[in-house]
Order: C-alpha cells, then structure tokens, then sequence
C-alpha cells in the first residue's frame, strides 16, 4: 500500500441496512458458557489475595469458566492460550507443528501484515489461514499497540511494571524520536521498516482486518501506558470509545459489502489503565455496543493484574468471550482464569526460546549454560512434545552455541506445548472442580 495515502471513509454500497445484514450473518461466530469455577468450587475456596472483590457477591467470588467458542475455522475450547504468529507464522514454527502440540488458534498482527506484505496479498490468497496453510481458527490485532509502541521508540515493549505519572504524556524512549501522532480521526506514523509515512484510523483498522480475514479481529483503540496522567487517560478513553463506534459501523458495512467472505467477528478494546472508574466505564460503553466479544488491553499492573481483569469482567456481558492481550506467565494465566478471562496471547514463548530459555514445571532455565553440554535428558521429562520425544538438551545445547536456527524452533515447539497444556489442563481442572489444587501445585513448583 503506498505511503502517505489513506483510505478514505466509505459510505454505503448498498441501501440495504448493514446492522440487519450483519445479524443476519452473525450466526457462525457464538461463544457458550461452560463449567463455571464458582459452581464447581465453593466460593469460600481457594480465595486469591488481591482479586479485587467488589464484595456484593455479583456472580459468586470467582469468574472462572470454560466455555466454547465457534469461528467459521472451528471451535476454541476456553480457556485457551491463542499462540502468536505476529507475521503470519509462529516465528520459527511451522503452522503443522503448531497443530500438532495442541494450539488451537494463532493470532497475528494487524500493523506488520498492513507493512507486510500488505493486506491485499492476503486477501487474494483467501485470507490469512489459506494464506498461512492454518485451517483453525485465527485472531488479529488491531495495530493500536504496535503503532504506538513502536512510534514511541519502545520497540516491542511499553513499561508497565510501575505508576509514574510525572513526565510528560508525549515521552518517547530515551534518544528516539516519536514516530506516530495521534488526533481525533486516527493515527499518523512511521513505519519502523523504512520510514514511510502511513495513517492509520477505525476505518482503516477495520479494512485492513477484514482484508487479512481473521474469524476474530479488534477494534482500533489508542493505547496508554501507565506513565500517563489521570487527565490524558479520560481523554485517551473517550476517544476510544468514539474510534469503537466507528468500528463497528465500518465493521457492519465491510461484512454486508464482503458478503461471499467467511463471517468476522469484531471484539472492542477495554482500557483505562489502572483506573477502576474508567475500567468500569469503558465496559459499560463498549458492553453496549454490538461486538461479538471483548479484549481487554492497555496498562496492567502485573500485581495488579487479577483486579482489573475483575473489574471488567464484572461489567461485560457474561454471553461473549473476553481475550486478555498479551500474557504468559503462569502466575499471570492463573489470575486472569479465575477472574474470567476466556483467551489470552503472548509472544513470550518464542522469545525466550530465541535466547535459549525453556519451561519446565519446577521453572524457566536457560540451555546456554555449561551444564548442559553433556546432559542427554529431554527438556522435559514427560513432556510429549515432538522436541522432548526427539532430541536431547546435549543437543539443542550444541545447536545453540553453533548459532544454528534449529535450536529456536525445537525450544520454541516445547515451550508452546509447555504453555498450551497447562492452560488446557487448567480448564480440564475447573470441570473436575480441582483448578485450586492444580493451581497450587502448578505454581508452587514452577517458582518454588
């Protein structure tokens, strides 16, 4: 797409009404309530320090649940961890491998397929799972993150381990230059490839997005950081609000004009940083607008991570899924399951595999070290990933300290089967009525 052009708001193509063709087709995405962790579990168990109860005993002590979500590409048994694929791959994983060690989506990343290859070539290729050769479920991102990390000078990284609202909401990372601005129509930025100048608005969000063509997409929203002030977060929440409902008019006439395309569903962003007015308020606004589901993004606090996804949870609607953007860490998932988080992804996995970190159930180890030069073992006992059926940490050892890439993608291949089956066995634990124990155990070890 050429620089320096965007597209520009369309009107109706049709005189039909959108929303009633919309409706009309909303029919291949549902979402259903399963075991519910408040039922399964007396509310007096197993109660987390710092949930953030609002202690009204709205939908018992914990909003835990399974549930199932259905796609035109399939169903997502919930909770699931949807494994990142940011430019259309699982960096160093072939999508049958991804299959194979149980994920049951892939998401990926509006901002780079929009760079590149640019979201025409998707949509020629039958979108993104065709495109790919992934026949499951797929997700993509608005572009909201990146566009303002990465125009922030932050590369892939926004701080949000601390409050500090004493700078300027402008700040940029130390000697970068700010690449994306925002006004009330949208975004202009940069590209971090080669510096063209490109704009982004719910508009163009939304024509991206459905030119790429995941069963599950985001609506355009302004990300905050937890470095900015009260004042700039109500103004920043506003704004999001109008960009949603823009989003979903130019969501319901992209679906009635793409008519002959697989349907797309369209969850609006939660933000309001560490705020619980704001949190609230924004999902009430968006908790009644008529998106398929929710995400709930922006600045969290990790140790207060449980509380604002109880916040929101309390507030949307409990018949439509809600995807939590961007965790991995066990502590983490745990959290956001019991306080009903449905979906939630995170590049970490492939990351720290790249800098020969693996998981295993008694912690995070690096393979760099010296001792594994002659350890013969697996990465994991147990573990039934093609890896740890195959090759030995001697091995990946060696291949790591040789530079060779095989080593990325055999780490890579364990530690998202690390990560996809302690979420599955997590749902597995609410049915039986043991997610407390299994939590407990699985924790205990892991940091113990």
């Amino acid at each position: 797409m050429p620089a320096d052009s965007p597209l520009p708001h369309s009107g109706s193509s049709s005189e039909a009404d959108p929303s009633a063709l919309v409706a009309a087709r909303q029919s291949a995405f549902s979402f259903e309530v399963g075991a519910r962790l408040s039922e399964t579990r007396p509310p007096s168990s197993g109660r987390s320090k710092g949930n953030g109860s609002r202690g009204d005993g709205k939908r018992g002590d914990f909003l835990g649940r399974t549930g199932s979500i259905t796609t035109p590409h399939g169903q997502i048994q919930t909770p699931a961890f949807i494994a990142v694929g940011t430019k259309a791959t699982v960096k160093a994983v072939l999508p049958e491998s991804m299959k194979e060690l149980g994920a049951q989506a892939l998401l990926a990343n509006a901002y780079h397929l929009y760079l590149q290859p640019g979201p025409e070539i998707l949509d020629a290729a039958g979108g993104l799972g065709a495109f790919m050769n992934w026949d499951g479920p797929t997700f993509t991102d608005s572009g909201g993150f990146q566009v303002m990390s990465l125009g922030s000078g932050f590369k892939k990284v926004i701080d949000m381990t601390s409050v500090d609202t004493s700078g300027p909401d402008d700040a940029v990372a130390p000697g970068k230059e700010r690449l994306a601005h925002v006004d009330e129509d949208g975004v202009w930025f940069k590209s971090h490839l080669n510096g063209d100048r490109h704009r982004f608005s719910p508009e163009i969000s939304m024509r991206v997005q459905h030119q790429i063509g995941a069963d599950i997409m985001f609506a355009f929203d302004e990300l905050t950081t937890l470095q900015n002030s009260r004042g700039y977060q109500e103004e920043s929440l506003e704004r999001t609000r109008r960009w949603a409902e823009r989003c979903v008019v130019e969501h319901q006439r992209l679906t009635a004009e793409r008519a002959g395309k697989p349907y797309q569903a369209l969850f609006g962003v939660i933000q309001g940083a560490q705020y619980e007015d704001l949190r609230r308020k924004a999902c009430r606004d968006l908790g009644g607008m008529p998106f398929d589901g929710f995400g709930i993004g922006g600045a969290l606090e990790k140790e207060n991570l449980g509380t604002i996804v109880r916040w929101c949870n309390e507030e949307l609607p409990e018949n439509k899924p809600r995807h939590l953007l961007g965790i991995s860490e066990p502590d983490d998932i745990f959290t956001a399951i019991e306080n009903g988080a449905d979906t939630f992804d995170c590049v970490s996995p492939t990351r720290v595999a790249r800098n020969s970190a693996f998981y295993t159930p008694s912690g995070r180890f690096n393979l760099s070290g010296a001792r594994y030069k002659t350890d013969f073992r697996p990465l994991q006992e147990g573990c039934d990933c093609y890896t740890c059926a195959n090759y030995s940490r001697a091995y990946i050892h060696h291949l790591y300290k040789a530079h060779e890439m095989v080593s990325h993608t055999l780490i890579s291949i364990h530690n998202e089967r690390f990560v996809v089956k302690m979420v599955d066995d997590a749902r597995f634990a609410i049915e039986s009525g043991d997610f407390f124990e299994f939590k407990a155990e699985t924790l205990g070890r892991y940091y113990g």
